[in-house]
C-alpha cells in the first residue's frame, strides 16, 4: 500500500519533490510504526465494514482499528464478535473472487477488552486471521500488560504471524500525579521486554478527561487541557527518548461538524487563495465549517511534541492528518544536509534554506525521524504545503 496513491501520476508530480514509497504488513517494524498515519476507530457492530474496505471507500485510509471495547455496548458483545468474523470471511472471500487485493487493504486492529477475549476472537476468526495487523490493548497498565503480550506470543505461535500490539494509556494511576511515575516505570519495563511486538502507544485522552469530568471544546486543542498536557508530557518523555524510541500516536481530535465559536477561526485564508484563488475561499470556508482548523492546530502541536499518527473518528479527518505528516522539503533538505555531513569533519553548518544553523549530532535523532517519514508520506516540492492535498476531490 502507499500514501496518497488516489492521486494521478501528473498530481503526484505537481505536488511531491519525493513521492510515498510502497509499505506492507510485513515491511520491518522501524518503518511500519512511522505508517499508521490517521487511525479510524470504527464499532464493530456495523454492518458494513466489510463492504466498505472491498468498495475502498475511504480512498486515503491506510489504518483502523475494529472496537470491541467502549465502542460498543456491554449487550452487544457476543453480536460484535460474530460481525468481526462476517467481516474477515467477507474481506478473505474477496481477495480469492479478485473483488479486492490484500494488499489494497488498509492496516487492520482490533480492540479487545481483555486477554481473553483476544484468545477467543482470534480462534473465532481462525485462518482468515492474516488479514490482521494486530491488537490495541485498551486500559494498559502494569496489572494487565504481561497478559496482554503473553497471549499475544500464544496467537502468534498458534497463527504462525507476526502480529503487533498497540497498547493504550488511559488509566487513572497513569494521570493520577502521585502514582504516574511508579506506573510509567512499571509500563515501560514490561514494553522494553516485547519490544519487537509493540507497533506503537497510543494515549487515550478522552479517558483521561473523563476521570477529572472534562471535555475540551470546539476551539481548544488537548494542550490547553492542563491535567491532561502534565501528563502527555510525562508519556512522552517516558516513550519517545533516544535510547528506546517508541512511536508515540497522538490522541483523537472529537469534532467532525460546526457548533458555536468562541474563538476566531485559526486558519489562515492566504494559503488558500493564493494557490485556488476564489475555490481556495470556498475549500477553507469548508474546513471551518467541519472545524478542521481546530484539529490542524492540534496536528501540529502533536507533531512538534514528537507524537507520529493520530487516532481518529471520523473519515473527514483522514486527510488533514496524512497530508500535515507530508515532510516539508525545507525538513527534507535539512535532515539529507546533516545525515550527510555525519562524518565527524563539521559540527555545524548553515541550512540551504539560509534561514538556520543545524547541529550535526543534536539534530541528527531528528534527522532520522524525518527520513522515515518521507519514506512513507513523501517530500513537497518547494512552495507545497498540505493545502494542495485538501483542495483534492477525495477529501472534499
Amino acid at each position: 500500500m502507499r500514501y496518497f496513491n488516489y492521486l494521478t501520476p501528473e498530481e503526484k508530480q505537481s505536488i511531491f519533490y519525493l513521492q510515498p514509497e510502497d509499505f506492507y504488513r510485513d515491511s520491518p517494524k522501524e518503518l511500519l510504526s512511522y505508517a499508521m498515519g490517521a487511525t479510524l476507530y470504527m464499532p464493530a457492530t456495523r454492518e458494513n465494514i466489510a463492504q466498505d474496505l472491498i468498495k475502498n471507500k475511504h480512498v486515503e485510509m491506510r489504518s483502523m482499528v475494529i472496537c470491541l471495547e467502549d465502542a460498543i455496548g456491554d449487550q452487544d458483545v457476543k453480536e460484535a464478535e460474530n460481525r468481526v468474523c462476517k467481516h474477515f470471511k467477507e474481506l478473505s472471500l474477496a481477495i480469492k473472487n479478485g473483488e479486492t487485493k490484500k494488499e489494497d487493504l488498509p492496516l487492520i486492529f482490533l480492540r479487545v477488552r481483555n486477554k481473553e477475549q483476544m484468545m477467543h476472537i482470534a480462534d473465532k476468526i481462525g485462518e482468515n486471521i492474516f488479514l490482521l495487523t494486530g491488537f490495541t490493548f485498551p486500559k494498559f497498565s502494569w496489572r494487565n500488560g504481561e497478559a496482554f503480550f503473553e497471549s499475544l506470543k500464544k496467537i502468534n505461535k498458534i497463527s504462525g504471524k507476526h502480529l503487533y500490539g498497540m497498547p493504550i494509556l488511559e488509566t487513572a494511576d497513569i494521570i493520577y500525579h502521585e502514582t504516574r511515575i511508579k506506573s510509567l516505570n512499571s509500563i515501560r519495563n514490561i514494553l522494553d521486554i516485547n519490544y519487537e511486538n509493540v507497533l506503537n502507544v497510543r494515549v487515550g485522552a478522552t479517558d483521561f478527561s473523563s476521570l477529572f469530568g472534562l471535555r475540551r471544546d470546539y476551539d481548544m486543542t488537548i494542550y490547553d487541557i492542563a491535567v491532561i498536557r502534565d501528563c502527555i508530557a510525562d508519556i512522552l518523555n517516558y516513550f519517545t527518548r533516544i535510547d528506546k524510541n517508541y512511536v508515540v500516536s497522538a490522541p483523537v481530535w472529537e469534532y467532525f461538524s460546526s457548533g458555536d465559536r468562541v474563538l476566531k477561526p485559526q486558519l489562515r485564508r492566504s494559503p488558500f487563495e493564493e494557490t485556488y484563488g476564489q475555490r481556495g475561499i470556498k475549500i477553507r470556508n469548508e474546513l471551518l465549517d467541519a472545524y478542521v482548523d481546530g484539529l490542524i492546530r492540534e496536528i501540529l502541536l502533536d507533531k512538534s511534541n514528537g507524537f507520529v499518527g493520530k487516532t481518529i473518528i471520523h473519515p473527514s479527518h483522514i486527510m488533514p492528518v496524512q497530508s500535515l505528516y507530508v515532510v516539508s522539503h525545507e525538513e527534507y533538505i535539512d535532515a539529507l544536509s546533516i545525515i550527510e555531513n555525519n562524518d565527524g569533519r563539521v559540527g555545524v553548518i548553515k541550512s540551504q534554506y539560509a534561514n538556520k544553523m543545524n547541529e550535526i549530532k543534536p539534530h541528527l535523532n531528528w534527522a532520522r525521524k524525518i527520513m522515515k517519514k518521507s519514506k512513507i508520506y513523501g517530500v513537497y516540492h518547494e512552495g507545497k504545503n498540505f493545502t494542495n492535498l485538501l483542495a483534492e476531490k477525495a477529501y472534499l
